[in-house]
Formats: structure tokens, sequence, C-alpha cells
């Protein structure tokens, strides 16, 4: 398995202030999509600037295209509400490990 990471950006700059309802349901899917991918230890760790600038997650994936459709699955992506942008990544170091 290959190491990525994607990055997620809000489409407008005060997203976290002015979410609207249906923004707030997607966002709740995204946390529980990403749950998904933890069960299936695939995810190795995500979550969001307290600024709302971004929000990362590493995982890992088979191959470029298969991590491309975990980005693209993503609810957040597929539903329009963030931009996303993916990187082949590696962890050097973790605490814990």
């Amino acid at each position: 398995m290959e190491e990525f990471v994607y990055l997620i950006r809000p489409k407008r700059k005060d997203f976290i202030e002015s979410m609207t309802h249906m923004e707030a349901k997607i966002m709740e899917e995204h946390f529980e999509y990403l749950k998904g991918l933890l069960a299936e230890e695939k995810l190795i760790l995500a979550g969001p600037c307290l600024d709302g600038a971004f929000g990362i997650c590493v995982f890992k994936s088979e191959s470029w295209e298969d991590a491309e459709t975990v980005m693209n699955n993503d609810p957040a992506v597929s539903n329009g509400v963030m931009s996303s942008e993916l990187h082949e990544y590696r962890v050097s170091l973790i605490q814990g490990k």
C-alpha cells in the first residue's frame, strides 16, 4: 500500500461561520466517511486547521487511481462543498510508533 494525502479547502473564506444547514449535513457525512476509512484501516490521520483554511486526510491506498477514488468519494468533495488536491505522501515520523 502506498501513502497519500489529500487537502480539502472550503470554496469560500467564511465557510465555518456561514455554513448552511445542507453544508453542515454534508460535513457530517464527510466525518462519517473518514470514520469508515479508519475502520477499514486505510486512514492514518485526518483533521482540519482550526482557522478553517484547509483539512487533510493522510491515508493508504493501492494506487494513485484508487487514491483519487477515495478523495473523490469524500462527500465534501463529491458534493462540491470543498475543493481538493491529491499528493503522494510518506509518513516519516509518527508518535507512538
